[in-house]
């Protein structure tokens, strides 16, 4: 399948959202609101709750289901306050020794006027610093669109995962378009050049591991029990191995030898 049409999977409506996974995969689910400085944002849903019976905080992209609730959540573009609550909820695992899961899905941060004057791009970059040396393991899941900084404030982790029709890039496709081409009709050809399938990712180490997607039901009840079985993996490293480790992962991201 070529790389555009990867991407409209990813942007299909009824895809499911971070909403269902959580639904379908935590049980006693208790959301968690605010970032204790500006607000709410509905954009990130963040929580604690159950993953196979062990605690685990969760933090996932929400783009919403009918237009109302998508309008509601900004269709997943979150504001700063977004990515503070999420940082709040990680520093509150790492507190409480939970492992720490994050579920991606998101064309990138909202770049509206009063969201840059809040501290967008530094909310982003505190999520990147906190993230590399959290205590607790992290684990992302790609679930669909991760696009630029927006994506990656919640993908700094021990493993990064996709769904086999998930995305993932440094900028939206038609952005790219538009600084390269000068035309915005030229997507397709920028897809492929972003190289931003799963496939690609796997293929350059900037991802461990392909979901396959099938029925709904068997891919919740598939990668929660891979999820539980790699928290289980890394809970036996000590906090400052899983430190480093994750630290040197990022560090070879882009390293070419001849």
């Amino acid at each position: 399948m070529d790389p555009y049409k990867k991407l409209q999977l990813a942007r299909k409506n009824g895809r499911p959202s971070g909403k269902a996974f959580i639904e379908n995969m935590i049980t006693d689910f208790v959301e968690m609101h605010g970032d204790r400085r500006f607000g709410d944002d509905p954009a990130i849903l963040a929580g604690v709750g159950l993953l196979c019976g062990h605690p685990v905080t969760v933090v996932a992209h929400e783009k919403g289901g009918d237009i109302k609730d998508k309008v509601h959540r900004n269709f997943g573009s979150a504001h700063p306050e977004g990515y503070r609550k999420a940082l709040r909820q990680m520093k509150l695992a790492e507190k409480f020794s939970r492992p720490v899961l994050c579920l991606v899905d998101t064309s990138g941060a909202f770049a509206g006027t009063g969201a840059e004057e809040r501290g967008q791009g530094q909310a982003i970059a505190e999520n990147l610093m906190e993230m590399m040396t959290l205590r607790v393991p992290v684990i992302s899941v790609f679930i669909g669109e991760g696009g630029s900084g927006g994506a990656l404030a919640l993908a700094v982790a021990d493993r990064v995962w996709m769904l086999e029709n998930a995305v993932y890039s440094v900028i939206s496709p038609e952005g790219c378009a538009s600084i390269l081409w000068k035309d915005a009709a030229k997507v397709k050809e920028a897809c492929a050049c972003l190289k931003m399938t799963a496939e690609d990712l796997f293929a350059m180490g900037v991802v461990e591991k392909i979901i396959p997607e099938t029925q709904p039901e068997d891919l919740y009840a598939m990668l929660k029990s891979q999820l539980d079985a790699e928290f289980s993996q890394l809970s036996l490293l000590s906090p400052e191995q899983r430190c480093q480790e994750r630290y040197q992962r990022f560090r070879r991201l882009g390293v070419f030898g001849e």
